[in-house]
């Protein structure tokens, strides 16, 4: 069957249309993102911006036109961390509802943790008795989400994500160094109250999805173009992803913006996203005894677990699902803890 699957976050929305398969794989007919930045100033005011919702609904009004143009027979529109907490959801709810025929979904972060497992786990050969950990850096929040080829077994979100760190610590451009070390400091707050509910010891592979992991990802392979066949699947040692890391945090933004890698979208939050993501890795190195040494990059996520998921609905062979959820409360920020 054919269906459309729409993942709407903090920064960017994201289109696939798709072909799902008896044996539950999916084929891509249209794969599309939109940097909207529909959380811009969110975990300041509380509310979605008009402009922020001016150009999230020019994104939906040209994705329907995509939707209808392949026929597709199921669609399914997810929002996830922005969506969830602002005053004026019913609006943005109103609005797609609208454009679209379909009621929008503002997913809690134990189910998009367990969307994105079931995309990356639906392309990736995985020996079945490893513990994989999936991370989904996003724009506003952070999945962790521990299982086999099997399932899922944890899956946890935590409210850390490129643009919410980036209006909260990094506005300086380059960052300054209290900045980098508040970000770092309140990202390892987060993983501590991660470890404590989440076994994180226990992982042998990391796989990193969406934006921020996979443009590290592109420089750290010193890709000439972004090159989501060559990006796919890439496993690249810590060594060289801090390296990356490095420069995307203290470059300044008109050096990203020459980057041939970088969306113009990210230019302005990918040092915060790179500091988060190098943070994950050094601190999962740690925790393993030095068992983790690198980390793959998936091109393939929640978006793929929503196609299958309509897919699933519909009757097509069931995608790997949460047999243990949980939320983690949020961590305090570093000046918080420091006063």
């Amino acid at each position: 069957m054919r269906v459309a699957a729409i993942d709407c976050g903090t920064n960017s929305i994201r289109l696939l249309i798709a072909d799902v398969h008896d044996n539950g794989r999916v084929s891509d007919v249209v794969r599309q993102m939109t940097v909207v930045r529909l959380g811009e100033g969110v975990d300041e005011t509380g509310e979605f911006s008009d402009d922020a919702l001016t150009r999230t609904f020019a994104a939906v009004d040209n994705y329907g036109a995509l939707i209808r143009r392949h026929h597709v027979d199921a669609v399914r529109f997810v929002a996830t961390s922005a969506s969830r907490d602002v005053a004026n959801r019913d609006r943005f709810i109103d609005g797609v509802r609208h454009r679209l025929g379909v009621e929008p979904e503002v997913i809690r972060g134990s189910e998009e943790a367990g969307l994105s497992f079931a995309g990356a786990a639906s392309v990736l050969d995985w020996d079945a008795e490893r513990k994989i950990l999936v991370v989904d850096l996003g724009g506003g929040s952070t999945e962790f989400v521990l299982g086999t080829s099997a399932g899922v077994e944890h899956a946890i979100s935590t409210d850390m994500g490129c643009v919410r760190f980036t209006e909260r610590h990094m506005r300086t451009d380059p960052p300054t160094e209290t900045e980098t070390s508040m970000a770092s400091f309140e990202t390892l707050s987060f993983l501590e109250n991660v470890s404590e509910v989440m076994p994180l010891h226990e992982t042998e592979v990391v796989i990193g999805v969406a934006g921020t992991v996979t443009t590290v990802a592109a420089h750290a392979l010193s890709l000439e173009d972004y090159e989501p066949d060559l990006i796919h699947g890439a496993r690249i040692d810590l060594d060289t992803l801090h390296q990356s890391v490095d420069q995307l945090v203290h470059s300044t933004r008109d050096v990203r913006a020459q980057m041939p890698i970088m969306h113009p979208g990210r230019v302005d939050v990918i040092g915060a996203g790179a500091l988060i993501w190098g943070t994950i890795l050094d601190y999962l190195n740690k925790v393993t005894d030095g068992r983790v040494t690198s980390a793959v990059a998936s091109e393939h996520d929640i978006l793929d677990g929503i196609a299958m998921s309509l897919a699933h609905s519909k009757g097509v062979s069931p995608a790997p699902s949460p047999t243990h959820i949980q939320a983690v409360p949020d961590a305090p920020s570093g000046a918080e803890q420091q006063r």
